[in-house]
Formats: C-alpha cells, structure tokens, sequence
C-alpha cells in the first residue's frame, strides 16, 4: 500500500470554497490597510519624538527607513493580493487556461507571505515601541 503525506494546511485548502479564499484574501488586503496607518502613526512618533530630543539617533533613522520600506512592501503585497482577485474573477468567468489548483496553489503562497510579513512587522513594532519608550 502506498501512503503519502499531505501538508495538512495545502489539504485544508483544497476542501475550501473560493468564496472563503476570496474572504480571506479581502481580510488581507484589510488588515494591510489597517498596516498602512499604523506605518504613518509610527512615522509621526518618530518624527515628534526627534525633533523634541533635537537629536536624531542611528536607530531613529533605521527605524524611519524600515518604516518606508515597509509602506512600500504593503503596496507590492497589496497588489498581488488585488491581481489574486482578477484570477479569482476570470476563473469564476470559465476562463479557459485558467485552473482552480492554479488558484489555490498562489492563494497558498500569499497566505504564506501574509504569516511571514504578520511577524515581521510585530518584531518592527516592538522595536519602534521599545525605542520610544526608551527616548
């Protein structure tokens, strides 16, 4: 007999309705949303927290660099995340050469990254968090 493992979360995917994936991908694209203000609320507290300092650290100025390099990455994930949602519409449409694994296996892959990019940015808020509260 034959056994074969399967990645319980790639399993879980392919039981799973589009209108659940499509859920989810807007929850996404929501909390990247939600991701976007925090980057320019924590813009401000750098900012004000320097210029009442009138210094400007090393480590205020890495934080303000990975804070835009952050608010670029929102917009590349976040238009991945929209073409996503185009697929998803031409393959509702019956689009020829377009497959639902194919889909599925890119909805993995962002769903990966969403996981990946979850927990860096926790790690860089508690830096920022730790460097203002340390000012």
């Amino acid at each position: 007999m034959n056994a074969t493992k399967s990645n319980p979360r790639t399993a879980f995917l392919l039981g799973v309705g589009l209108d659940k994936l499509h859920n989810e991908s807007r929850e996404w694209l929501s909390t990247i949303a939600f991701w976007k203000d925090e980057t320019k609320f924590f813009a401000r507290i750098l900012k004000k927290k320097d210029f009442k300092n009138h210094t400007t650290s090393e480590y205020g100025k890495i934080l303000n660099n990975l804070d835009k390099v952050h608010a670029d990455l929102f917009d590349y994930l976040s238009d991945d995340i929209i073409a996503h949602e185009k697929l998803l519409a031409r393959l509702i449409k019956g689009e020829k050469g377009i497959a639902d694994e194919d889909y599925r296996e890119q909805h993995h892959k962002l769903s990966s990254r969403m996981d990946t990019f979850t927990n860096d940015f926790r790690v860089f808020k508690k830096m920022v968090f730790g460097y203002v509260t340390a000012l």
